[in-house]
Parts: C-alpha cells; sequence; structure tokens
C-alpha cells in the first residue's frame, strides 16, 4: 500500500507557501529512500496528485501531513476524520495546542511544539534557481504621438517573460509616482542591479542595466526606433528591436543569448567604453562651461 503526502497545498485558499512545497519535496525524497510509494494530495491551483476527499482511505498504509501550523480544527477536523485509523505522521509542523492536550500523530517531528524544536525542512530542499528578470517598462509617450507603440511593445515583453521558468521583477523607474514602491533612484538601481536579465522599453531600463553588466533585452517602443535604438547603438548593446518589427521567435532568442555569461560580460564592455566616452563629455562640457561664464 502507499502512503498519502498531504499538507496545506491538499485545500483550496488555504495559502500554501513555497515553503510548504519544498518541505513536502523533502518529505517525498525521504519516503523514496524508505522505499515507499506515495500520493500528493493537491488542490487547485495545483495540479498532478489525488484530490483526498476522493480517494479510498482504505488505498493507504499511513498518511504523512507535511509543514505550516497544525490544529485541532477545521478544516483538518475533516480531514483527520477521513483517515481515522490510518496512521498519522506530522513532518516539519508548528503544532498550535500543547502536545499534552492534543497529539494526534502516531510519529511526530515537529517544527516546534511544546515539547521541543527542529530547523525547517525547507533548509534541505534542492530547488533549482532560475533567472530573476527585471521587467522594466514605459507608459505611453505623446510626444511620439501615432508612432508610440508602447502597449504593443510592453505586451510583447509580458508573454515572452510568462512563457519562460522566470522570477521576474516589476521595476518602475519613474520616481514622481512609482507603481512598485520604490523612493529613489539608489533603490530603482539598486534592484535592477541584482537581476540576471531586464527585459524592457525604457531608455534608463537600459541603460541602468548596462551600466551594471545586467544584460537588457530591449524594445524600442516607437515605431522605426527612436532614442532608445539611438541610445543602444551608441553604446554598442547589439539585442535592440523595434515595436513594429517584432518575432517572438527572435525574442526568445534574444533572451536566451540574455542568459549567457558572454551577454554579461558584453555589457560590461558596453559600460566600460561609456564611461570612457563620458570622460570626453566632461572635458567638453568643462572647457567650454568654463568659456561661456568667463
Amino acid at each position: 500500500m502507499k502512503t498519502l503526502v498531504a499538507g496545506w497545498f491538499s485545500f483550496e485558499q488555504m495559502g500554501a507557501s513555497a515553503g510548504d512545497l519544498l518541505a513536502r519535496d523533502v518529505a517525498c525524497e525521504w519516503l523514496r529512500e524508505a522505499g515507499r510509494d506515495f500520493d500528493i494530495a493537491l488542490a487547485r491551483p495545483f495540479a498532478g496528485g489525488v484530490d483526498w476527499r476522493a480517494v479510498d482511505p482504505a488505498a493507504y498504509a499511513e498518511v504523512v501531513f507535511v509543514c505550516g501550523p497544525f490544529g485541532n480544527g477545521p478544516p483538518l477536523t475533516e480531514f483527520l476524520e477521513r483517515f481515522a485509523g490510518r496512521p498519522l505522521v506530522g513532518l516539519n509542523l508548528t503544532m498550535l495546542e500543547p502536545l499534552d492536550v492534543w497529539d494526534p500523530f502516531a510519529l511526530l517531528i515537529e517544527r516546534d511544539s511544546s515539547a521541543r524544536s527542529h530547523p525547517d525542512m525547507a533548509l534541505l530542499s534542492r530547488q533549482p534557481l532560475v533567472p530573476v528578470a527585471g521587467l522594466v517598462l514605459i507608459d505611453s509617450q505623446p510626444e511620439y504621438k501615432k508612432r508610440d507603440r508602447h502597449g504593443e511593445a510592453n505586451a510583447a515583453l509580458r508573454r515572452l517573460a510568462a512563457s519562460r521558468d522566470l522570477a521576474v521583477v516589476p521595476i518602475d523607474t519613474r520616481l514622481d509616482e512609482n507603481t512598485t514602491g520604490l523612493r529613489s533612484a539608489a533603490q530603482v538601481e539598486s534592484l535592477i542591479a541584482r537581476t540576471d536579465v531586464v527585459l524592457t522599453t525604457r531608455l534608463h531600463g537600459t541603460v541602468l542595466a548596462l551600466k551594471n553588466g545586467v544584460p537588457a533585452l530591449v524594445v524600442d517602443p516607437v515605431a522605426g526606433g527612436a532614442k532608445i535604438r539611438r541610445q543602444t547603438a551608441t553604446l554598442g548593446w547589439p539585442v535592440a528591436f523595434d515595436a513594429d518589427a517584432l518575432d517572438e521567435r527572435a525574442l526568445n532568442d534574444a533572451l536566451d543569448y540574455c542568459l549567457t555569461a558572454e551577454a554579461r560580460t558584453l555589457a560590461h564592455q558596453c559600460a566600460g567604453r561609456a564611461r570612457a566616452r563620458l570622460q570626453e563629455t566632461r572635458r567638453e562640457f568643462l572647457e567650454r562651461f568654463a568659456k561661456l561664464t568667463r
């Protein structure tokens, strides 16, 4: 017979977290080591498991409940009643009542209880990390009037981000009103600098990414290209597109490239060349300003 693995991921709208799923994966690994087959009870939006309300309790030798707070109340009471008679194992749980008052487990290795505590099992998980993508998008640009294609450009980058296993972080560079809770230029740049790639329709999304050695997948939201395309050409950064000439395969290929070490090296090189050129700009300004103000 199998083991049934359950947790807050087994109930709809009960706040299952990333930590719950990571601890569950560790528990499943331990069951494999123990030579046990198992089913995982899952509820929407999670898929691929079984519904604990629909399965036959007699099909399981024991039930393992993994991670989170555990107390003597709904919806746990219904769950426990359904699997009454099956040995209950608790892993990584925070017991809400003292164990001398209520302990329904045949085996309990808790995260914390009135008796003892253990490190959270998520610390043992081996979840592969995914790239962090900054999504830096612009609003409408009335100065370009009929050439403005920001809607199409932004939508293309959102679709691209959604099609990949990326941790997408929206980043608003506007500071008079900021939709992402950032309050200073330092906060904006610090967040951009910590990403692996930036998907952007903003000039300063491009500039601040490259400045910090972060590859930028750039779409100029103006038909035919405008200031962003001119800036990428000036900086020597090749991963730039016009909003009216977008190709899904090309965008996917560009994202693949931006996630390479080669692209990160090129981003650093572009920033270095730009800083060198700006020293010439500095000298020109100081010389011409001195003449102007004599």
